[in-house]
């Protein structure tokens, strides 16, 4: 797990980076394109994407690819988001870690706030999916009541805004932990990085205390 040539450490592997970057990628077209779907006052947003009529035939495609990409991943990783005690205890301490007061000294692989995130988008992609397939014209829509399509427009908007704000706090919390988004882009990070941050995470794949 070391790199020797540069003393790092590898944390996320070519495949997660790949796929993490390809999962945020169609999350900007489908909120973008979902946004302009949403409400005629976004509608200009569609002119990013050629048109509103090729934006719609894209819109449940992207919603399908995002599936097809989370799921697979989510099997890979969901053993490093299992909720531990120490998860507890950082949940407890949260404010105080934010303003440095606490460090956390059993976070493994992903703290609390990362399985959060992950938890959240289990089940939350499962019913964009699931609603936007209910809603998806002209193809499976004339199959269900009105009743029902306007509920699951209603669900599935309420979802996309949930995920909204959870991939943003997700993205500033990145962006607050320096190291992180390059931990992201390049795969590799420093073991000061790693002991500070994940520091049950560094004993485990370096085999050393702290």
């Amino acid at each position: 797990m070391a790199d020797g040539t540069r003393n790092l450490i590898v944390r996320h592997s070519v495949g997660e980076r790949v796929t993490h970057w390809a999962v945020a990628m169609v999350f900007i077209f489908l909120f973008l394109s979902g946004l302009a779907l949403f409400h005629p006052f976004f509608f200009w947003l569609s002119s990013l994407f050629g048109s509103g009529q090729f934006m719609r035939f894209l819109h449940p495609i992207a919603g399908v690819a995002l599936a097809l990409l989370f799921y697979p991943y989510a099997i890979q990783v969901w053993k490093d988001n299992r909720w531990l005690p120490a998860d507890t205890a950082w949940v407890r301490n949260m404010w105080a870690f934010m303003r440095k007061q606490h460090h956390p000294g059993e976070t493994g692989k992903y703290n609390a706030g990362q399985k959060l995130m992950f938890w959240s988008m289990v089940p939350i992609i499962g019913l964009l999916l699931c609603t936007g397939i209910i809603v998806w014209q002209p193809w499976f829509a004339p199959r269900f009541p009105p009743g029902i399509r306007r509920a699951a427009g209603l669900l599935h908007a309420f979802c996309a805004f949930v995920m909204f704000v959870g991939i943003g706090i997700h993205w500033y919390a990145a962006y607050w932990t320096r190291g992180s988004v390059r931990a992201m882009v390049r795969g590799t990070v420093t073991h000061r990085w790693a002991r500070f941050h994940h520091p049950a995470w560094y004993r485990e794949v370096t085999g050393r205390n702290l």
